[in-house]
């Protein structure tokens, strides 16, 4: 076993009852570590860093839910203990360098660690939201499905311009309404499949839970040092309920592609 009963459950479930024909899932809210596993080998401070989670997005997450009324999934562990948004076969799904960073305990694993890190963590996770979205399904609407991240502002040095960005790769029903609303907000710059991509072929859950079952989906990025604090959560929360509350009135969002 690697997890114990004083550790955190591998995931929680906020606001499951939600009538929202909406789920909201964060793969990367949590920070925690098995104690087992004694930090991954890491100095505490590393865990305040973007390489351990996705700064402000379970604040920002659990605001939204509220507002929008609308069950939220939350992953509890480090992305550096197991990647909940990477496939098991994915070379970053547990991360031997992140960011430069050395991870100490993540090194010449057996598979049978591995494979616990997966059964334990990874599969309750993906097995939570995958009954969430069912359940969703057998609703009066077909549900819409929106992964939520954060990014850092600077990366290699170059500050990235962007206060949001929405990360789509075929199913534009979604994504490009966002994009156009999020630009009309005052002071507001979107990025379109940017700073990351939903075409590059890392994002694990949002192809598997939403573009596999043919669900209208995005994955929004937020900027992180906009949502590090509660005042600043707050304050996107709000934009994120105003834009998707007007962005979700389309009924065409609520069927399934074949």
């Amino acid at each position: 076993m690697l997890l114990h009963p004083d550790d955190p459950p591998p995931f929680e479930l906020i606001n499951p009852r939600g009538k929202a024909p909406l789920v909201l899932f964060c793969d990367h809210a949590g920070r925690a570590v098995p104690r087992q596993l004694d930090s991954l080998g890491l100095a505490a401070e590393a865990f305040d860093q973007h390489i351990a989670w996705d700064i402000g997005i379970a604040d920002l997450g659990r605001q939204l839910s509220a507002l929008m009324d609308a069950p939220l999934l939350l992953a509890n562990y480090s992305r550096l203990v197991i990647d909940c948004n990477r496939h098991i076969d994915d070379p970053t799904s547990i991360a031997q360098i992140s960011d430069g960073i050395d991870i100490p305990r993540n090194r010449n694993l057996s598979p049978d660690e591995r494979q616990q890190r997966v059964t334990e963590i990874f599969r309750p996770y993906h097995d939570a939201l995958t009954q969430l979205i069912e359940q969703k399904l057998t609703g009066d609407k077909v549900p819409v499905v929106l992964s939520l991240h954060s990014f850092t502002a600077v990366m290699n040095g170059s500050q990235r311009p962007w206060q949001i960005g929405i990360l789509w790769n075929e199913d534009a029903r979604l994504p490009v309404p966002l994009m156009r609303r999020f630009a009309a907000e005052p002071g507001v710059t979107v990025g379109d499949n940017e700073p990351y991509s939903g075409r590059d072929g890392h994002g694990y859950s949002m192809k598997v839970h939403a573009e596999g079952l043919g669900l209208a989906h995005a994955l929004i990025e937020v900027r992180q040092d906009l949502i590090a604090d509660g005042a600043g959560a707050t304050t996107w929360a709000q934009i994120l309920y105003r834009v998707c509350g007007d962005v979700l009135q389309d009924p065409a969002l609520y069927h399934r592609l074949v």
